[in-house]
């Protein structure tokens, strides 16, 4: 997990990304106060994808303070009540103009129709991707956290007013892994992405400065 956390510096030292992203793994292993040592002040998306009673949600957002992040995820299953507990709970704990963006995870990237039939969805993945997308942003979302293959369908159904965050990136030439529904930073971009969280590719790359600037570079050409 330290060499986790120097490669996500290293890639902001070399200015090649917005801000520092950590989720379940780094926090579970090394718990908050690590989160807000490797953060350091820099922008922090903290992408826990909270998901539970309405209750309990509220809660877990309130011990969340002392880490001050940018962004922070729930789930959109969770439900209207939950996703509204979720905003009412960030606008209480976090000081004016320190609120951070509430992000809803609409399906994952790591499941295509087939796996999500087998939840129970009888939906394809784009229907659910724009029903969730509504409930959410209804509820008090700020943005939504999708596949780069959903952002046209949201944007067209929500306008510009969503933020949309956008993992399952993926350069020219690397593995796609355990993700399903994938696009290189340039067609993401180019789609619609406000942000793109590019995880693998940047942290097991031999070099992960260079890669996070190489991704950099491809997004500003």
């Amino acid at each position: 997990m330290e060499a986790e956390a120097a490669t996500l510096r290293a890639s902001v030292a070399a200015h090649a990304s917005a801000m520092v992203k950590m989720g379940l793994e780094f926090t579970y292993a090394q718990g908050l106060e690590a989160v807000r040592e490797v953060a350091d002040g820099l922008p922090l998306f903290l992408d826990l994808k909270l998901h539970d009673i309405p209750n309990t949600v509220a809660s877990a957002i309130g011990s969340l303070a002392r880490v001050r992040p940018a962004m922070l995820t729930i789930h959109a299953s969770g439900g209207r009540a939950m996703i509204a507990a979720a905003r009412r709970a960030v606008d209480e704990t976090f000081p004016e103009g320190a609120r951070p963006l509430l992000l809803a995870v609409t399906v994952l990237t790591s499941l295509d129709a087939e796996a999500l039939h087998e939840t129970g969805v009888e939906s394809d993945v784009a229907d659910q991707v724009v029903r969730l997308g509504r409930l959410a942003v209804s509820a008090g979302a700020d943005g939504l956290v999708c596949s780069p293959h959903e952002i046209r369908l949201l944007r067209e159904a929500l306008g510009d007013g969503p933020v949309l965050v956008v993992p399952g990136i993926r350069p020219a030439g690397s593995a796609a892994g355990d993700q399903k529904r994938i696009m290189t930073p340039a067609q993401a971009h180019a789609a619609g992405a406000d942000y793109i969280v590019v995880g693998r590719p940047i942290t097991r790359a031999p070099d992960p400065a260079a890669a996070a600037a190489a991704i950099a570079a491809e997004l500003s050409a």
